[in-house]
């Protein structure tokens, strides 16, 4: 419990002397402090609570200032860290076989999420490798594909490959979406990665099949980026998040 903590509200009537404590605990704060809501509500009354709208005080547990809005407490702020931090903006890219996102992987978070949607001309896979320094590593993948098509489910096992398969396609003039999850990219051990993807039978716009795909880079380097690959040329756009390690 913090100095200013309080753990009771005094009520003042006409013609007391107020302490010096009491004068201190006011400005040093401007508003009541309390370890935690359960004491703030003991404080103000419990359930016999009798609060003015625009209440004020803050929370130490959670390092927030709340206001009274006549029926409830809401936080004022700072605001909840989001599970989701942007760490590479939305980027379009136009007629391109890559794209590069440099210095995204720190350890300011342990897990990545990556979006991606495409359209290209012909038919070509999507890769995805590991960049540390701007250097891209080009060896030591392996994954597991899982395609379901209708009732057809189909897998296939690739080892020691040059890059990571994250969906077996873009078809031509249609548009391939996909997301992916990075695991571990800036701890110095195996990086693995899991991919969703919406793929197509054919060059059919009305049959979507399902592509999903498991994967372990086993150089056991810590990495800051990747590039994301097309054998013909692209045009889309991509963003990449960290999941927030604390709530």
């Amino acid at each position: 419990m913090g100095a200013n903590a309080q753990t009771s509200v005094p009520l003042f009537v006409a013609n007391q002397v107020l302490t010096a404590s009491q004068q201190n605990l006011s400005a040093a704060t401007g508003v009541p402090v309390f370890a935690t809501t359960v004491t703030r509500d003991a404080a103000f009354g419990g359930s016999n609570k009798a609060l003015a709208e625009g209440q004020l005080c803050y929370i130490e547990a959670s390092n927030v200032v709340q206001y009274y809005d006549g029926a409830a407490w809401a936080t004022v702020g700072p605001a909840s860290s989001s599970g989701l931090v942007c760490v590479k903006a939305e980027t379009a890219f136009t007629a391109t076989t890559s794209v590069t996102a440099d210095g995204v992987f720190t350890s300011a978070y342990t897990n990545y999420l990556v979006m991606y949607s495409a359209t290209g001309t012909g038919t070509h896979d999507v890769t995805m490798q590991l960049r540390t320094g701007g250097v891209t590593a080009a060896t030591a993948y392996s994954y597991e594909v899982f395609l379901a098509t209708g009732a057809t489910l189909t897998g296939a096992r690739s080892s020691s490959q040059t890059s990571f398969l994250v969906t077996s396609g873009i078809r031509n003039g249609l548009k391939t979406s996909l997301s992916f999850n990075v695991f571990g990219p800036q701890i110095a051990a195996s990086t693995q990665l899991y991919s969703n993807a919406i793929d197509y039978s054919g060059s059919d716009p009305t049959l979507p099949t399902l592509y999903n795909v498991t994967g372990i880079h086993s150089t056991a380097t810590a990495y800051d980026g990747i590039i994301i690959s097309t054998a013909g040329n692209a045009t889309g756009y991509y963003a990449i998040y960290g999941y927030a390690k604390t709530v």
